[in-house]
């Protein structure tokens, strides 16, 4: 969409561009409290030491890092009923798969029963306030309303078949409800966990170099750089300069990926050229040892300007406080001196998870401010949703090249697009589990999760639970089918979407 919209110079109009910060947005606020609870938070959190605990010492915890109303003694004694019948059941359910006992959980029992209690309160939260996707997208994932020139989703105050009044209604209800759940529950939560692992802080600092390619537009300019996370490159952990992204310096490479170039697999190809063509040359059953000097990885390698880099919620922050944004170095402050580590804990394990909760925090808040704008243009009459002016391909030129950015919650996301004679002539996109996974390119340079994991200590390797937290940290997406291995070829376990 938006590499069409650059390909053909379409500028789309204000309240298209305010719903999709929106969509977006609160695609962050619910995807990173997701993240944080149900999909990381076990690598942390000891759940079954969690019946050892005393409610009323949960209670005196929950409540002295926030005033959240569910913090009573009675509640949290329910959460532990409720846990215990899992456990006599034999069913764990939800909880079954994880290494409880583990010698790397730290965190004591009461912290640990806290933590349960917000985990099941965040499977309710999280499917209420993403309601806001149904409203503005018509579904969640995956919003069918936006459209090459803007929206598909007509506004008007008049029109119950439109988003009227009653739904920004509804919507602003739910950002409020988002915004209250992030501040008492899952910043206390995040900060109360982080500080029983500050060793973390060590661990998994990956290669350093940090891309983003900014989000949450500012004005209706295609590939603008007027964003309120700013777009921008910080090299060799250095925050003292932020570098321009010239997207000229992307390029993959498939060396070590099961795809092939015609040229040959040793050079990079930019997306505008790129080809994607499958060449499976890895193990079979019984699956034997990867090779890392062969082909090994269903990722391409990509790199700019010949540098692995990596994308996410932490590369979005660093540039952002780098680039000097005021609310977010007001947060990340406050968030490292109430841990007592300075800057440098950013660059790491820890730093990728608190930067997620940074993130969620003022994204939060600004749901609020861009709810206030789409309703002063509602106000002001201003209804217009999608710009229709180039809508006629005959008016399009014989070929056209675009590119689109954005960030999605788990990073840099890109789409490069070559259209002739009205039609797609080639389409590649690069998305953040392509920049963090990647495997290694024709110069043997690893990709971020390779070096994030060098020098992590593991108490046991068939318990590998602090692998899980740095993997885990960078949010990877897990598709189609994901096959864990050990070294000797024995297969731990497969996960498979059918």
């Amino acid at each position: 969409m938006r590499a069409v919209e650059n390909a053909l110079g379409i500028t789309i109009p204000d309240n298209a561009r305010i719903i999709r910060n929106l969509i977006t947005g609160i695609q962050y606020v619910q995807d990173h409290v997701i993240h944080f609870y149900h999909l990381h938070a076990l690598d942390w959190v000891d759940v079954v030491s969690a019946l050892k605990a005393d409610p009323a010492k949960t209670s005196a915890l929950a409540q002295s890092i926030s005033d959240w109303d569910k913090s009573s003694t009675t509640y949290f004694k329910a959460i532990q009923d409720k846990l215990k019948a899992f456990v006599e059941s034999g069913q764990l359910g939800i909880f079954a798969n994880a290494y409880w006992g583990h010698p790397a959980y730290k965190l004591p029992p009461e912290a640990n029963l806290m933590a349960v209690a917000h985990y099941l309160e965040a499977l309710d939260w999280q499917k209420d306030v993403i309601r806001i996707h149904a409203v503005l997208g018509s579904k969640n994932p995956h919003a069918q309303t936006y459209l090459v020139g803007g929206m598909a989703l007509p506004v008007d105050p008049n029109s119950q078949n439109a988003l009227n009044v009653e739904g920004i209604a509804l919507i602003i209800e739910l950002a409020n409800k988002a915004k209250t759940f992030v501040e008492k529950v899952y910043i206390p939560d995040l900060l109360a966990i982080a500080s029983f692992y500050k060793d973390w802080a060590g661990y998994g600092a990956g290669v350093g170099n940090f891309l983003a390619y900014g989000v949450f537009e500012q004005d209706n300019v295609s590939n603008t750089t007027n964003l309120y996370f700013p777009r921008g490159i910080i090299k060799n952990k250095d925050l003292s300069k932020v570098y321009p992204v010239d997207q000229t310096k992307i390029a993959e490479y498939v060396t070590h990926s099961w795809y092939e170039y015609p040229e040959g697999d040793g050079k990079s190809k930019h997306p505008w050229e790129g080809v994607t063509k499958p060449n499976y040359t890895g193990p079979k059953p019984p699956y034997e040892f990867l090779e890392t000097n062969q082909k090994y990885s269903w990722l391409k390698a990509p790199r700019y300007e010949d540098t692995a880099m990596e994308v996410g919620p932490l590369s979005r922050m660093l540039v952002a406080y780098a680039s000097g944004h005021k609310r977010v170095k007001e947060v990340v402050d406050s968030v490292l001196k109430k841990l007592g580590v300075g800057p440098e804990a950013l660059f790491s394990t820890l730093g990728r998870t608190a930067a997620r909760g940074v993130e969620t925090l003022v994204t939060a808040e600004m749901l609020l401010v861009w709810l206030g704008q789409l309703e002063q243009n509602i106000k002001r009459a201003d209804l217009q949703i999608h710009n229709n002016e180039k809508w006629d391909p005959s008016t399009w030129p014989k070929e056209a090249k675009g590119y689109g950015f954005h960030e999605a919650p788990r990073g840099a996301l890109g789409h490069w697009v070559r259209i002739v004679d009205g039609k797609i002539e080639n389409y590649q996109c690069v998305v953040p589990s392509t920049w963090n996974g990647s495997p290694r390119d024709a110069k043997g340079q690893k990709g971020p999760y390779e070096v994030a994991l060098i020098g992590t200590p593991v108490a046991d390797p068939n318990k590998p639970v602090e692998i899980l937290r740095t993997i885990h940290s960078f949010d990877p997406c897990m598709a189609c089918a994901v096959h864990v291995v050990d070294t000797e070829g024995k297969e731990f376990t497969r996960i498979r979407i059918v």
